[in-house]
Formats: structure tokens, sequence, C-alpha cells
């Protein structure tokens, strides 16, 4: 807990001054007056042996989504209960077990002691609050709205976080079971697979090409394992720094977009990122051409962002919204420029936006769901078909024996 270099005077006027641990200066300012003491001067001196453990802490947690909805949901109700900004930061602060987000609330509660606002205060910490994060907060302090524009920001990204996590939980049950496979596969090669290639030798017979496969594939292994295993990991490296690259980046977004299935659910939820994060923009007062700005910064994929910098264009040469996503129908549902286009007719923009959202997280979630009872059968017939090629080639050469005799 850090160390503060104080100076008080009491009713009577009588002045003193002292070093005390408190978790903020506005802790300290409470138990001072506590004591019948006022704070004229206050400053963080040094940090305690405590500290240390807070800091190490600190460093090795990371800031999650989870803080964040649960700060901006939080903060919107002490707002909305009367709770002065300063104030419900510092119970926040109290509140979360995260070291390093209690570190980020403390410097947002001194900030604003200062009198910087709540989202400059924000924008110093970039790496936590992503742009649509501070202009949202920006816009509720200039329309008086801070607290519904909160509300707003957490509903948001907890809809972005379930949509994230159902994705990843239908992908992950595929990614197990083929890495089980590949590795059941390797020791079978490096233990299993010599000890037969003993046996067709002492058998003297013509091998089939399936069985001379499996042989070449476990004599690499065996002779050159560690030279295979270099090679995979500089491949993967390989792979990991083209697809950073802006082509490998967009070459591998394209693949995405047109695979069976998958590219189903990558246009539904692009689709419903960018209706609900245009909605909650614009619902909390920030500009159209900013709102579309902060869009394309959060939406990743580069097919997308293409359509959003022509919908800004569009925009400043005095076109409709509209037009940039029913010419991108290819990406963009064709429902999703139609319900813009009603929504600018009918001035509910918004509301139209967020009816496409919701919708599009349906169907995101049921695809999921659909998803994992298609990939079970698949994956069953493609580790059969392994099974069925490896003892295929392993009972072939045993039957030639048998013929033979």
């Amino acid at each position: 807990m850090p160390l503060f270099h104080y100076k008080a005077k009491d009713a009577s006027g009588d002045l003193s001054e002292g070093t005390v641990a408190a978790g903020n200066k506005f802790e300290l300012a409470r138990n001072l007056k506590a004591e019948g003491k006022e704070v004229l001067f206050a400053e963080e001196t040094q940090a305690s042996g405590k500290n240390f453990s807070d800091a190490v802490a600190a460093f090795l947690t990371r800031i999650k989504m989870e803080d964040l909805i649960m700060f901006s949901k939080n903060l919107s109700a002490m707002i909305n209960a009367g709770l002065a900004l300063s104030r419900a930061l510092s119970v926040l602060e109290r509140q979360t077990p995260n070291q390093k987000f209690k570190g980020v609330l403390h410097e947002l509660g001194e900030d604003i002691s200062k009198g910087t606002s709540l989202s400059d205060a924000m924008g110093k910490h970039s790496a936590v609050f992503s742009t649509l994060f501070v202009s949202m907060v920006r816009a509720g302090e200039e329309s008086g709205n801070l607290a519904q524009s909160l509300e707003v920001i957490g509903s948001q990204l907890e809809k972005s976080y379930v949509l994230r996590k159902k994705i990843k939980g239908a992908m992950m049950y595929p990614a197990v079971v083929i890495t089980a496979m590949i590795i059941i596969a390797t020791l079978m090669f490096i233990y299993v697979v010599p000890s037969l290639l003993e046996t067709f030798k002492s058998m003297n017979v013509e091998l089939p090409t399936s069985t001379k496969v499996i042989i070449f594939i476990s004599d690499s292994l065996q002779n050159y394992g560690l030279w295979v295993f270099l090679g995979a990991v500089v491949l993967a490296i390989g792979v990991v720094m083209g697809l950073r690259t802006s082509r490998g980046k967009r070459a591998f977004e394209w693949v995405v977009l047109h695979l069976p299935v998958i590219s189903g659910i990558a246009k539904e939820s692009n689709s419903a990122m960018t209706s609900r994060t245009l909605s909650s923009l614009l619902s909390s007062g920030v500009d159209i051409i900013e709102a579309l700005h902060i869009t394309r910064d959060v939406v990743q994929n580069s097919y997308y962002k293409d359509v959003i910098d022509a919908a800004i264009k569009n925009i400043e040469k005095g076109s409709a919204l509209s037009v940039a996503f029913v010419e991108a129908e290819k990406i963009y549902p064709i429902l999703v420029g139609e319900m813009i286009e009603v929504g600018e007719e009918t001035g509910k923009l918004s509301e139209m936006l967020l009816r496409v959202a919701v919708f599009y997280e349906a169907e995101v979630e049921a695809a999921t769901k659909d998803m994992a009872t298609i990939i079970e059968p698949i994956l069953m017939l493609v580790i059969g078909g392994g099974v069925g090629f490896f003892a295929v080639s392993m009972i072939t050469p045993l039957y030639s024996v048998m013929n033979n005799i």
C-alpha cells in the first residue's frame, strides 16, 4: 500500500503533518476527516513492502474483457445513484481484485481530482480503453448522459465478448481432437511401425505403396526427428510471420470468407459487430463520420474495413450510408444494407442497426451450435479414414504372405 506524507489542520486550526499508509488520496482524506482533520497537502512518498507484491501481481496479470464490462456497468449504476465520479472510481478501485486494473483506476481517480475529464483520463490508457470506449464516454460527457453511455458500453462489450467466446468454443473441440490425432500418429510411427517393419523384412515380400509411405514417414521421424521438428517449427513461424504481413493477412481473410460453413459465420459475426458498434456510437451522440472511423478500427477483417472506408467517402460526397453496404452484398448480407436504408428513411438508423445486430448475433449463436454438430461426424470420418489407411497398409503385406503359402 502506498505511503503518503501529509499536512493537515484540526478544528482549532492547529497544523500537523506525518506519513501514513493509504490506498489513495481519497482514502487518506476520509481517514483524517474521521479524526477531525482537514487535509491541506498530501503527496505519495514511497511504497511499503506490501506494494512490491502488488507490483509483481500487476505485472503478471492482464486486464480482461470481464473487468471492463463490470467496470462500465458498475460505474454507470453508481453515477445513476448520485455518487460523485471520483468517489465511484475510488469504490471500484477497492473492489477490483485485478492489481493492474486497480492501478489504472487509481490513476483515473487522480486525474479526475485534478479536473481532467474521464474520457481524457481514459485516453492516457489506450492499451486498456479502446477508441470506441473513450469516444462513447466523451459523447456521454458532452450530452450529459455519461451513465447511459457507460451502460451502452457495458452491453456492447458483453455482446462482443459472448459472441467471440461462442465462436472460440465451437472451434475448441476440433482443435483438441486434431492435436490428439497428431500426437498419437507420431507415437505410432516412432514406436509401433519399426517393430512391424522388422516382421515385414523377415517375410521378404514386396510391400505395397501405402506401406512404403508409412515406413518412409516412420524412418524420417526416427532418424531425422529433430530436423523434422525444427522444420515444423520453422514452417509454423513462417506461416505466423506471413499472416502478420498485409498480403498474408488479406489472403487468410479471403480464405475465411470463402470456406464452407466458416464463411457464413464470419459474415454474420462481422455484420453483428459492425451494426452493434455503429448503433452504440450513434445512440450516444457520436457524429456519423467519427462513428464510422471508430467502427472501422473495431472491425478486424480488411475486406470489411474497405466497405466502411467506402461508406465514409460516400457520406463525405453527400451520398447515403446504405449505398456502400448495399453494393457490398458479397461481404455484408443483403439485410444489412436494406435495414440501414430503412433506418435512414425513417430517421431511426440507430434502432435499425441494433435490430440487425441482435438478429445476426442470434444467427451466429445458432450457427456455432450447428457447426459443433456437423464437425463431430466429419472428424469421425477423418479419424476413421486415417486409422483405416494405417490398418490396410500394415495388414496387406500379411495377406500377401498368406497367399504365397
